[in-house]
């Protein structure tokens, strides 16, 4: 269900910073027409940690309501709360989700016997099947190989979305895991090596702006069609590093409110980027031909 590229998606909000439901309407249209595999709502692209509860349930509602079955839907549940989190997960099921991607505890760093207990009592609250998001730089704790070796062996946890940046790590998740197991990059610009090595895709976020090249990309390196993968990949490396010129979503934000996409609006403690970086995010824009015109507004 959950292979080649899935959108992890911004989620927009109006200039009084209330749910722009009008606006994530149309991205979520946009990314179906562009060929999406799979969207990610309320993971922490979507600035899910400021979202209050009801937000958040609203957000997967109206991504679920727009994608029609047509797109598989993997909402963000997640948190270092296990209690809390097993509590979001029954809520999101109920509300038609075809499964949940969830971070690793933060801050409070669990032992790897802890994380293997915090997905079980998530996976024994649900039916949904449940990818595991590992992404040390902004939790602090790393999820090993041979715990995702465990967890694989719990029917409903059926992924990762791997964001460690370590190739080396990567291929020893491969290499633990079953063949069934979906090992997804966490990081746009690694999708390709990844897969390479026995992936199942991308949970991108360059995929906001290019939904379309993003999920060719993804497909093509699943067809074995590498020397396509990668034109695509120099094409688009640089939207791919300028996203990160700052911490995510900042960046990607901006470039879609450029992009006439939404409103430039953050919650805090996100900000818009430095003048200096927004000057970046404006040239890769250009130079990618995704520069909205002046004054446009996407249609609502």
């Amino acid at each position: 269900m959950f292979q080649g590229c899935g959108t992890a998606l911004v989620t927009p909000f109006q200039q009084d910073r209330s749910l722009d439901e009008a606006a994530l309407r149309a991205l979520v249209r946009r990314q179906i027409a562009d060929g999406i595999h799979f969207l990610v709502p309320c993971g922490t692209t979507g600035e899910s940690p400021t979202l209050s509860h009801k937000e958040h349930l609203r957000v997967v509602e109206i991504t679920c309501e727009e994608a029609k079955g047509r797109v598989p839907v993997m909402a963000g549940a997640g948190g270092y709360n296990t209690a809390e989190v097993v509590e979001l997960a029954r809520e999101i099921e109920a509300i038609g989700a075809d499964g949940l991607l969830s971070v690793t505890p933060y801050y409070n760093k669990p032992t790897q016997e802890g994380l293997y207990h915090h997905y079980k009592a998530i996976a024994s609250a649900t039916r949904l099947p449940i990818v595991v998001y590992s992404v040390q730089g902004r939790t602090g704790i790393n999820v090993e190989p041979l715990t995702l070796k465990r967890l694989a062996a719990i029917d409903n946890i059926v992924g990762v979305k791997e964001a460690s940046g370590n190739i080396s790590q990567m291929a020893a998740v491969v290499h633990h895991v079953p063949e069934s197991f979906a090992v997804l990059s966490g990081d746009d610009s690694i999708t390709i090596p990844l897969i390479s090595l026995g992936g199942r895709g991308i949970i991108s976020v360059v995929s906001n702006q290019i939904p379309g090249p993003m999920s060719r990309l993804a497909q093509k390196a699943l067809d074995g069609d590498f020397a396509g993968a990668r034109a695509l990949q120099r094409q688009y490396l640089p939207l791919m590093e300028v996203n990160f010129c700052e911490s995510n979503p900042g960046p990607v934000k901006y470039a879609l409110a450029r992009m006439g996409l939404l409103e430039p609006v953050w919650r805090l403690p996100l900000v818009p980027p430095s003048e200096a970086n927004q000057k970046k995010i404006d040239a890769i824009l250009e130079q990618c031909g995704l520069l909205a015109a002046e004054g446009a507004v996407a249609s609502r």
